[in-house]
């Protein structure tokens, strides 16, 4: 039995001997004792305070008996729910419980974040990133075994739940969240997921891992953005060793470096931005230090420009890439005028 459980077990059986001294005390009493009589006796004796008894018991020897049968069974309740009380504080239930609280109050309040739906090797990468790049997030997995494997990452929201159930997604805040990754055991459960998210919030982005490339197009018929398979993504990093060893060890110096985080950031330019209409020199985007301006997606062609001419007049829903850090994103970000 949990320490839960033997907590709320203890005050039933409180309640439970509270009842059968009511009972027992109103029976024996007879006619001369009145309910609020009986309540009285059965407080002061499962208190164990000992005030003076509404009557005198010295007449009436089965009242004499049931007094000292009662008195038995009190202290065994008590001695039950100061154990059970001492295990629930002295253990840390009181302080899960309370921790708890104070993480879904912090959930309640995350806006733009990522929901990261599974606990495995995929997804402590994913969780990984997301804290190098200061990304809020929240973490959705059915087993606590798998989310307590996570504190060795750091101090991360999560929620031990069903993410294919609408009440888990909504406790998680997708109603409020840029995008969801889910990284499950099975396409099945992915696929399951992705209907259920894309049902909740026809707008948020949706990637998942597709564990067999035959699933990918019917996870995206489900909803999702995009499918990625890290069988694909293994076999091209291990091709790319041997071809190309100096391009992957500059890659992984970047995606590794802890000092600085440096990583290719993409911002959209939406309507109203500050930028809209001025050439990128004139943006001063490029004045920013800690970011590098490598690339420009014109939409809705979707063309890409790679290392852009200072002249370019930026348009609405243009993406800018940048190598950057993340104060480096910040700033751009605060240039551009991003909500």
């Amino acid at each position: 039995m949990t320490r839960r459980n033997r907590l709320l077990l203890s005050f039933a059986m409180f309640f439970i001997v509270l009842g059968i001294g009511v009972a027992g005390f109103k029976t024996l009493g007879g006619k001369d004792w009145s309910l609020l009589d009986s309540l009285y006796m059965t407080v002061i004796t499962l208190s164990t305070v000992g005030y003076e008894e509404v009557a005198d018991l010295s007449a009436n020897p089965a009242a004499r008996i049931f007094a000292v049968v009662f008195i038995l069974l009190c202290l065994g309740t008590i001695a039950f729910a100061v154990s059970s009380i001492t295990s629930f504080i002295v253990e840390g239930e009181l302080k899960n419980i309370l921790g708890r609280k104070k993480m879904e109050k912090k959930i309640s309040k995350l806006r733009d974040h990522y929901i990261v739906c599974g606990a495995d090797e995929t997804a402590q990468t994913i969780i990984e990133e997301l804290i190098l790049t200061k990304r809020p997030f929240v973490v959705v997995d059915p087993l606590q075994e798998n989310l307590d494997k996570l504190t060795a990452l750091g101090e991360i929201l999560f929620i031990q739940g069903d993410p294919a159930e609408d009440e888990v997604l909504i406790s998680a805040g997708i109603a409020e969240a840029k995008g969801i990754l889910l990284s499950l055991p099975t396409d099945e459960a992915n696929l399951f997921v992705t209907l259920t998210a894309r049902n909740l919030s026809p707008d948020i982005r949706i990637v998942t891992k597709g564990i067999h490339p035959k699933s990918h197009k019917k996870i995206k018929k489900a909803g999702a953005n995009a499918a990625v398979s890290p069988t694909f993504i293994g076999g091209m990093r291990m091709v790319s060793e041997m071809v190309r060893p100096a391009v992957v060890g500059f890659l992984d110096n970047m995606l590794r470096e802890r000092d600085v985080v440096r990583r290719v950031e993409e911002v959209l330019l939406r309507s109203g931005s500050k930028i809209i209409g001025r050439t990128i020199a004139e943006s001063k985007i490029t004045d920013v230090k800690e970011a590098l301006l490598v690339g420009l997606r014109r939409s809705p062609a979707e063309t890409y420009e790679f290392k852009p001419a200072l002249d370019t007049e930026l348009q609405v829903d243009d993406v800018l890439f940048f190598i950057t850090t993340p104060d480096g994103l910040k700033e751009v970000e605060k240039i551009v005028g991003v909500d």
